[in-house]
């Protein structure tokens, strides 16, 4: 049985892309950084790709779900990149959902979908990935930023990592080079709503002096929602609600559940 820290740690965290200057940075180099063999490493890695396409196969038995993934506006061959934080960089993000959601129902397009995603990443740290967009030329580009930015360091009352100026700065250079790089399709993501309760009381969060607040989320969804290109709202998805739980018991990270709900919110508004 595999210890509960660390696969949440192998769920979340993914070295080849946080240091993408080391080359050939397979699993039997990775699997020891989480104390595993490459067997328990892969296999782990494989069960969460299981279930992310279990909860996808789950949202298509909703025919308003099945007939939105028909409606995207993604055409064959295309291919779709994720930027984004440890919300998308999730082993059963929406967006590793939104991948197994369009291979189930649309396996003839082959349409492509690469998640360059890192966890704990700020806007400022994610320019770093500019030449990616250059590089890979994609037609799509989805991205949720924002909120490591508006992480609090000692308390409520402590710094933001990151300015809502400097923000603002970086989500706006990242989509204008961003589009001058690869001429793609741009769709915004607002972060979802955090638990502010849970966030208080989880040990590591205390433990190190960080926190985050809703107010400060929803300024930086007001952002998203005043950039250019279209913001999809998925702000709410994750509010705790009195079915299954919709975020982990750190309050910042979405369940499955969470993650199905912001799968299903975005491809609904994307095909509307």
């Amino acid at each position: 049985m595999t210890n509960p820290l660390t696969e949440k740690l192998v769920r979340f965290q993914r070295p080849e892309r946080s240091l993408p200057y080391l080359p050939g940075l397979g699993s039997d180099r990775i699997a020891p950084l989480f104390g595993l063999d490459i067997v328990e490493y892969d296999k782990l890695c494989q069960s969460f790709d299981d279930q992310a396409r279990e909860a996808a196969r789950a949202l298509l038995d909703d025919d308003a779900v099945a007939a939105a993934v028909d409606a995207l506006p993604l055409q064959p061959g295309q291919h779709v990149l994720a930027l984004g934080e440890s919300s998308t960089a999730d082993r059963l993000s929406w967006f590793e959902i939104l991948r197994h959601l369009i291979e189930l129902r649309r396996p003839a397009d082959r349409i492509r979908l690469s998640n360059f995603a890192i966890s704990g990443a700020t806007t400022t740290q994610t320019l770093n990935l500019l030449p990616v967009l250059g590089f890979n030329r994609p037609d799509w580009v989805f991205c949720q930023l924002g909120t490591n930015d508006v992480q609090r360091v000692g308390g409520r009352d402590g710094q933001r990592l990151v300015s809502r100026p400097e923000t603002e700065r970086n989500l706006r250079i990242l989509r204008d080079r961003g589009l001058a790089l690869s001429n793609t399709q741009w769709v915004w993501l607002t972060p979802t709503a955090i638990d502010e309760d849970r966030v208080a009381d989880y040990e590591p969060f205390r433990r190190n002096g960080i926190t985050w607040t809703r107010i400060d989320i929803a300024d930086v969804a007001m952002l998203a929602r005043e950039l250019p290109d279209r913001t999809i709202d998925v702000e709410d998805d994750t509010v705790p609600a009195d079915e299954a739980p919709l975020l982990l018991d750190d309050g910042v990270h979405a369940s499955v559940a969470g993650q199905q709900a912001v799968a299903a919110s975005f491809v609904a508004a994307l095909a509307d």
